[in-house]
């Protein structure tokens, strides 16, 4: 068999390398995306988990691990992508919430799994001036996982990522 000569560390470390398609300044590591990395007799299996089972950017992102993981010498990469699970907003590293706080875009509160208090939370942080003096614009952004605030103190409207 042709085993890989790197490490389960290495290609962690690699797929930092790997930016969300709809958020390029954080990995898909950091979002909590990529699940599990194994070595195999012939390659390498990839984990991932969709932050939507219908994410539109779930082929670019499989197409990005294994272009990642064939520059590092392996050939036989594998993505599956595993629904159970489902992915939740909890996974998306502090170092990742900062980096989308800082390009702008709210992230979500940490909830534990206790979606129905966040439900009714109905406050977001703005990544600007860090008011709580928002509102709700539009439960439906640009993307699934995204909803559409207002701040009432700075007056700019942003993002915020879904807590899922």
């Amino acid at each position: 068999m042709n085993k890989p000569t790197v490490t389960q560390e290495e290609i962690w470390q690699a797929l930092q390398d790997v930016k969300d398609p709809e958020i390029p300044v954080v990995s898909i590591v950091e979002m909590g995306i990529v699940r599990e990395v194994s070595l195999t007799d012939n390659g390498v299996l990839v984990k991932m988990t969709p932050t939507f089972s219908g994410c539109p950017a779930l082929e670019v992102m499989k197409n990005d691990i294994i272009e990642r993981i064939h520059q590092m010498g392996i050939q036989n990469v594998q993505v599956e992508t595993v629904l159970d699970p489902p992915w939740t907003s909890d996974w998306i590293t502090d170092e990742a919430r900062e980096k989308l706080r800082q390009f702008g875009l709210a992230p979500p509160p940490k909830h534990g799994g206790n979606l129905v208090s966040v439900a009714f939370l109905d406050v977001a942080i703005c990544p600007r001036c860090g008011s709580t003096n928002t509102v709700i614009k539009n439960t439906f952004g640009p993307t699934l996982c995204r909803t559409i605030w207002y701040c009432n103190d700075c007056q700019d409207a942003f993002e915020q990522f879904k807590p899922l």
